[in-house]
């Protein structure tokens, strides 16, 4: 009878000695005393059953079933369960980027598509097929105007997102750019302007004024755009976990770069192309790769900028779902739970900084103690900006129900 017992210590010793180690133990010699942790403050060993019970009973102490009003870049938004559902098949699923040029036309036209939204979505003349996030999208769009303007040095309102912010300032420093923050700059020597709108407080800003060549860059909220005209920068960036991405722990989300036509041979990652092969059939191809798989590493735009294909998919998934009627409405019932919420807690006396948001407003309070009463009554309140200030996200998620709770637990606050 054929044994198909598992392994056992016999088993163990018969490997070591195969590969000439005395003991398990041994063939970590290799790393160093100082790298190695001497003791792991953890259980004994259990088998499989064991530690998925022991697993299931921690998940329960999890509470989940918070209010949520938290935003800063990454929000929780409804999300059609057909967007998962697709993107998981086995055509689209991957853990990466397709590197090669030869990639399959399905997944070509798919990368079209995204660039084609974003380009329409912002009123640009050419998008890339994504980049990693937004915060990356910033950051790739000032070198990509310092290879414009042969200029190193950059302005950055300091009223942008602050993840994004410090993402720049390394990239900045890897490339020997001098990083300039504030709220306006007049230098005549920069390569670029770069600023947000909305912005971390949720304000709507203007657009900087231009003092010599230098390119203005906005990073701007997609889900606004469908409400309000975006911006007529030079480059435009943003990021689109608002279209359809999950929260995720905060990643992996995607970031997009669009451009005026003219700006277009330094845009990095790629850029697909729409054509007609040799016997008139529509055809995609890989048009521009400026990329270090595609040229010489110094000749690169970037070296580490690749798409996020699946995440820009099911972005592309999330706008063919909703179409333009439907994004708008969700955009619209935002900016209305947004702005009902704004007025009513202006009525109980709470100070609130906008003037001209769209669906996230700053709320100057104590930050810590407001958050912390909130969070005892079941509500995530907002995000804490400074010790005085909070960013309060509202979604169309929000619901009567929810704002007339965050409202109601709000004014005991203040009457505590």
């Amino acid at each position: 009878m054929y044994n198909f017992e598992a392994l056992d210590e016999k088993d163990r010793q018969n490997m070591l000695i195969s590969i000439g180690v005395e003991s398990i133990d041994k063939i970590f010699d290799i790393i160093p005393d100082k790298a190695k942790m001497k003791e792991l403050n953890l259980a004994s060993g259990c088998d499989e059953i064991e530690a998925q019970k022991n697993l299931k009973k921690l998940s329960r102490l999890n509470k989940t079933n918070y209010l949520n009003f938290l935003g800063l870049g990454a929000k929780k938004r409804f999300i059609p369960s057909l967007i998962s559902d697709v993107a998981s098949r086995f055509e689209f699923l991957s853990c990466y980027t397709p590197y090669q040029a030869e990639i399959s036309q399905g997944t070509l036209e798919v990368m079209y598509e995204f660039q084609s939204l974003m380009c329409t979505l912002v009123n640009q003349d050419v998008s890339n097929a994504s980049v990693y996030d937004g915060a990356v999208a910033c950051a790739e769009a000032i070198l990509m105007a310092a290879r414009l303007t042969h200029k190193n040095k950059a302005f950055v309102s300091s009223n942008i997102n602050p993840n994004y912010l410090e993402v720049i300032k390394t990239y900045l420093w890897a490339n020997d750019i001098e990083l300039i923050t504030g709220i306006d700059c007049f230098d005549n020597d920069l390569c670029a302007k770069l600023y947000q709108t909305p912005d971390k407080y949720g304000e709507f800003n203007k657009m900087p004024d231009k003092n010599n060549n230098e390119l203005i860059i906005a990073c701007v909220d997609l889900v606004s755009t469908a409400l309000f005209e975006p911006p007529k920068s030079d480059i435009t960036v943003g990021d689109v976990q608002s279209l359809g991405i999950g929260l995720n722990f905060g990643g992996a989300y995607a970031g997009f770069i669009a451009c005026k036509d003219k700006y277009k041979r330094q845009l990095p990652g790629r850029i697909c192309g729409k054509t007609v092969d040799i016997e008139g059939k529509i055809a995609y191809c890989l048009t521009l790769q400026a990329r270090e798989q595609h040229i010489r590493r110094q000749k690169a735009t970037s070296n580490i900028c690749s798409n996020q294909a699946l995440v820009a998919f099911m972005a592309n998934l999330y706008l063919r779902k909703l179409g333009k009627t439907g994004f708008i409405k969700i955009a619209q019932d935002s900016y209305n739970n947004a702005h009902l919420l704004k007025e009513n807690l202006e009525k109980e006396g709470f100070k609130i900084k906008n003037k001209d948001f769209f669906d996230e407003f700053t709320i100057q309070i104590e930050a810590d103690e407001f958050l912390k009463f909130m969070k005892e009554n079941n509500i995530l309140a907002g995000i804490k900006l400074n010790s005085k200030e909070i960013l309060v996200s509202v979604s169309e998620l929000n619901d009567k129900e929810e704002l007339d709770s965050y409202l109601k637990f709000a004014r005991l606050y203040l009457q505590k």
